[in-house]
């Protein structure tokens, strides 16, 4: 890979530690090998012919906006990033790449602005976005994956224009959290409030690779007395893949209204709509990458050399690589339908009593697919296309109760959710060349008439939580803070259907499995001791609920038939941890620093394991033991001149298992192993800059090293990485308002760097098809106004 020679001459620096998870352990994947980790290749073993396939206190805006510094606005182990700090990025950007600005977080992306939710992936101080905590407006957004069983990402759920605050909590998260998954931290979105005065505002994105962007928001302002007010507002994106051809296209409508009840208490309501269709990019290899080049992508919409390349005719080169088939597909999609809405009530019972309750409702359909060039259509065309066909449908509400007396505040409440997620596989037919189309892979219609289905999964999952907390005020600078969480997660389902030729199974996983935790405590402290000095601890202990997903695809209900699952039933633990943090914050009008150490004991670590050969493979969830991770983030901030901020952080992160792993007999020495697509080291740093209506800033990010396969045999280099942006106000002119214009620059010094890593899984040793590349330089200007 070429890297840039970039070093950074930002010699502030600063300490800033964290302690985070290890990788999802192929919970997603869902490449060549039915979803399963990838054992080593045995001679003679021929390509599988399964599945790739893929489904799938607020801050205002306008002119009411507040205007919080930074990256400084914290508590405790929280950071609190604001609408300013989203406004640095291109207009729709991935609010997650906000947050990947804090030393100990890393977001990986094949697209510039993070939207292809297969190739975008996120790590909070080692953990895995699966393993996280994330909620807008108090509404749990379930487990951040590509195929999410139990709810929606950030990016589907609201539009970054309208987010006001964001709250990342890097250590355990509070334990009235919504989330059955958060063995890490939590990140929690609140929406932007409807102004009081009436305003539209509207911006446009033009940028590389035919990007073009739309926002409106119309806020109507008090449309009464009592203040009555809401916005909606609606975002189009659509660009061109930088490799490869086909649209990355998302269009979204976001509605917020706001009814205030006296003058301490409301009820708001929040609804989402979004539209998604993608062209996914082409999963690499190391071997791939060697051999045909990083800008190796899929056929689409080159049907004939696809339909070529399935019959073993290649013309692009394919048959230098060691899998020629798997080189190139002709494309592999995704659609997603979302809608999203909540009612959040704020009450104040009394002075000193307050009740807030949050009731939502989710649905989501969605397709997600590929054409194979390993099995054949009913016709004799050598592609069939095989698509999951997935949705989800969840309602639930929390409710709770806060009470203040004496030096104590008093917090109890309870979550409850029921989901029903449907997973199923189907065949299609593609034409015979020249005697037709194939179908279109972004028309949910061209999916109407599958020649069978493969398989089939229905779950129904409860889940209940119970949380009680007590901050207790010692002293005016000194607080103690103690609480527990208690959660009880059943699902029951499993195969609803089975293609016996195709599974090669009688009979298909079904059952029920129930994660049950009486007491699960959480215990901080935060000591102001002089003037802008802080020092907080916080420990707890978490534990994940079995995740869901069809046939093959890394979770318990995945393994290969019923006997299997039985004999799971009762051995399987859910994964659990310990997390320990210790923290130091300096805050002043010329420096803000930090300095955390972590330590997580990560226990129960459930990974799919697969055995046999890779044609028919036997795949089982397997406990592989424990996970040691110990960090140290440290950031620094230095105002040296007024509207002159200089930034630095590093974070050093030694993650470990701590078992060997034993499968058919062979012992695989994985003790002491580092984990797999997780840096070691991260430096990060940062300039921002404002002289009267211009303003500027230059990032630039160093992610080191990271480890591809389980026994740390194979590995990608580091990389730098820096972007720049610059921004004009040129106020008012006639009816226009807040006229800006913005200019942005991703990947400056055009590095060319693997991005995202273990989407299809990670081997435990030697190469894999696993890994995608990052997009090279950019440009993006927007021009934005108010009237």
């Amino acid at each position: 890979m070429k890297q840039s020679t970039l070093c950074p001459l930002l010699l502030c620096s600063t300490l800033f530690v964290s302690v985070g998870g290890s990788e999802s352990l192929a919970a997603e994947s869902h490449q060549k090998t039915k979803g399963h980790v990838a054992l080593p290749k045995q001679a003679g073993v021929k390509k599988i012919t399964g599945a790739k396939g893929r489904a799938h206190a607020a801050v205002s805006s306008g002119e009411e906006s507040v205007n919080v510094v930074t990256r400084r606005a914290s508590h405790g182990s929280n950071e609190i990033m604001t609408a300013r700090d989203i406004e640095k990025f291109v207009p729709g950007t991935n609010p997650l790449k906000v947050i990947a600005q804090q030393p100990g977080v890393l977001l990986t992306a094949a697209d510039p602005m993070g939207q292809d939710s297969w190739a975008t992936q996120l790590y909070v101080r080692g953990f895995f976005q699966d393993q996280l905590g994330f909620t807008l407006d108090g509404i749990p957004l379930g487990e951040l994956t590509y195929r999410n069983y139990n709810g929606l990402g950030i990016n589907q759920a609201i539009s970054p224009d309208n987010i006001g605050r964001m709250d990342v909590s890097q250590g355990a998260g509070a334990v009235d959290t919504p989330s059955t998954n958060n063995l890490g931290g939590a990140i929690s979105f609140v929406s932007m409030e409807p102004t009081r005065k009436r305003q539209i505002d509207i911006s446009q994105t033009f940028g590389s690779n035919s990007a073009f962007r739309t926002f409106v928001r119309l806020n109507s302002g008090d449309l009464n007395a009592s203040g009555t007010r809401f916005f909606v507002s609606y975002a189009r994106s659509n660009s061109e893949k930088w490799k490869g051809s086909g649209p990355l296209f998302d269009q979204k409508v976001n509605a917020k209204l706001v009814q205030p009840l006296g003058e301490n208490s409301e009820i708001s309501a929040f609804f989402d709509w979004d539209d998604q269709q993608y062209l996914s990019y082409q999963d690499l290899s190391l071997n791939y990458l060697h051999t045909l080049g990083p800008r190796l992508d899929n056929f689409y919409p080159n049907y004939k050399g696809a339909y070529l390349a399935a019959q073993g005719v290649f013309t692009n080169g394919q048959d230098k690589s060691n899998d020629p088939l798997d080189a190139m597909f002709y494309d592999s999609s995704a659609i997603a339908r979302d809608y999203l809405g909540g009612l959040k009530a704020h009450i104040k019972l009394a002075d000193n009593l307050t009740w807030d309750s949050v009731a939502y409702g989710h649905s989501n359909l969605g397709w997600g697919g590929y054409a194979s060039p390993f099995a054949s259509s009913p016709n004799g065309a050598p592609l069939r296309y095989q698509e999951h066909q997935g949705s989800i449908a969840r309602y639930g509400f929390t409710t709770g109760v806060t009470y203040q007396i004496a030096h104590n505040t008093i917090n109890s409440g309870v979550w409850y959710e029921n989901n029903r997620y449907i997973m199923d596989y189907f065949a299609y037919q593609m034409p015979l060349l020249g005697e037709g189309k194939p179908l279109n892979p972004l028309s949910m219609s061209s999916f109407r008439n599958p020649i069978g289905q493969l398989w089939g999964t229905t779950y129904n999952t409860n889940t209940f939580e119970y949380h009680l907390q007590d901050t207790y005020r010692i002293l005016k600078n000194l607080s103690l803070h103690a609480g527990f969480r208690s959660m009880l997660v059943t699902t029951h389902g499993g195969a609803t259907a089975n293609d016996v030729a195709y599974t090669g199974q009688s009979e298909l996983p079904s059952g029920s499995l129930t994660t049950a935790a009486a007491f699960l405590p959480h215990i901080s402290a935060n000591w102001r001791f002089l003037p802008g000095h802080e020092l907080y601890f916080d420990i707890s202990q978490n534990k994940r609920a079995y995740a869901q997903g069809g046939y093959q695809m890394g979770q318990a209900w995945g393994v290969t038939n019923q006997a299997t699952f039985h004999e799971l039933q009762k051995t399987i633990k859910p994964e659990s941890d310990w997390a320990y943090e210790l923290g130091y914050r300096y805050n002043s009008n010329l420096i803000s620093a930090s300095l955390n150490l972590y330590r997580v004991n990560f226990f129960n670590r459930l990974q799919s394991m697969a055995s046999a050969s890779i044609v028919d493979p036997v795949s089982t969830v397997v406990n592989v033991g424990s996970v040691t991770m110990n960090g140290v983030d440290a950031a620094f901030t230095i105002r040296p001149i007024k509207n002159l901020s200089i930034y630095n952080s590093i974070s050093y992160n030694d993650s470990r298992y701590g078992s060997d792993i034993t499968s058919a007999g062979m012992v695989y020495h994985q003790a002491g192993k580092k984990v797999v697509n997780y840096p070691d080291f991260m430096y990060k740093a940062g300039v921002d800059y404002t002289y009267k209506r211009m303003s500027a800033h230059f990032d630039v990010n160093y992610i080191g090293k990271r480890y591809l396969s389980y026994m740390n045999d194979t590995s990608v280099p580091g990389y730098w990485l820096a972007n720049l942006g610059a921004k004009y106000q040129l106020g008012t002119k006639g009816f226009l308002k807040n006229m800006t214009f913005e200019f942005n620059v991703y990947n400056l010094f055009n590095s060319s760097y693997i991005s995202t890593m273990g989407e299809n899984g990670n081997p435990f040793m030697g190469d894999y098809q696993s890994f995608m590349i990052g997009a090279p330089r950019q440009y993006f200007g927007t021009v934005s106004a108010r009237f």
